[in-house]
């Protein structure tokens, strides 16, 4: 496939990519987990040991103090909760009235001394946004491992138990699909309608939004690509179903993300491709606010498809 770059195509379009104001820091605080999802682009497992430590979770906090434009603190890994300095680091982001965002596998809330998480993110009043890419065993467990389906379920039915996901309170929480394999994800209005009714029929589940999130062709998703040798096809996928309308709504246009290690960088994918921030000051020791990157250019490299593709995509989910 002789395709256009992503740079090349956002010329074609006239299209213009550089920040707006910042207002979502996304922290990923570690990658230790205690699963090994195949299409995990962060690469985690049990296995991995990289950790964000007190010192850099402490310029974090510094720099959130600096900055007037963040609202939220959106925290991922791995699996966040595992990090030491977890639980200290949403109750002093919180203390500022920032909003917090945890990203969940369920399954962390089952694993030993995480027995009063569920319970500390209700106390903290933290957004949950919760992994379930599919209503089904099958499809869940062919991506996740044998045994997380139903413990995923039980953690729901314990969030649920703790008021999340019911109305009247203000206990946030979403689930996160992604598709099993290279294709794009369907409507999401429509597959979370799809959601709502199986989970509550079945297990009596309830939760707020849905959230589709294209996989994006990096790491351990790219490799399961490459050895069933549809790589090329994914590609061309994305790049045909370019949207320009789905440019705008980016993530990186108003998020920065924070390696583990105190990088910097215009979003979680490249991140994980260590390619750094497009602005001059690329560590949080570079800066004493956040706010300074208004307007900074953005890097970008042609895995972008993944999130411009038909509906767009982003850790909101779909962007039209």
């Amino acid at each position: 496939m002789n395709a256009p770059s992503f740079r090349n195509m956002l010329e074609r379009h006239q299209l213009k990519l550089q920040r707006a104001k910042t207002e979502i820091l996304q922290v990923n605080i570690g990658r230790r987990c205690n699963q090994a999802c195949h299409h995990c682009h962060v690469e985690s497992s049990p296995l991995r040991t990289e950790n964000m430590t007190a010192p850099t979770v402490q310029r974090l906090l510094e720099l959130l103090r600096n900055s007037t434009s963040i609202h939220t603190v959106d925290i991922t890994g791995g699996a966040p909760e595992l990090n030491p300095h977890f639980r200290m680091f949403v109750s002093e982001v919180r203390a500022m009235g920032l909003a917090v965002i945890d990203r969940c596998n369920l399954t962390i809330l089952f694993e030993p001394g995480q027995e009063d998480t569920a319970a500390f993110l209700k106390d903290n009043s933290v957004h949950v946004i919760a992994s379930l890419p599919c209503y089904s065993r099958e499809n869940v467990e062919k991506q996740r491992g044998r045994g997380v389906f139903n413990k995923s379920v039980e953690a729901l039915r314990l969030l649920n138990q703790l008021g999340y996901g019911k109305s009247g309170t203000d206990l946030q929480l979403d689930l996160v699909y992604n598709p099993g394999g290279p294709s794009l994800p369907p409507a999401q209005e429509k597959l979370e309608l799809d959601y709502k009714r199986e989970l509550l029929e079945l297990f009596g589940i309830e939760f707020n939004r849905l959230f589709t999130i294209t996989n994006m062709p990096i790491k351990r998703f790219l490799q399961d690509l490459e050895r069933s040798r549809k790589l090329e096809s994914y590609m061309e996928l994305l790049v045909t179903h370019f949207n320009p309308h789905a440019v705008q709504g980016l993530m990186c246009r108003n998020l920065v993300s924070v390696g583990w290690d105190g990088q910097l960088f215009d979003c979680d994918f490249n991140q994980m491709l260590e390619l750094p921030l497009g602005a001059n000051k690329t560590t949080i020791w570079d800066l004493d606010t956040l706010d300074v990157l208004t307007s900074a250019p953005i890097r970008v490299a042609n895995h972008c498809f993944g999130c411009t593709a038909g509906a767009g995509s982003s850790c909101g989910g779909s962007l039209i």
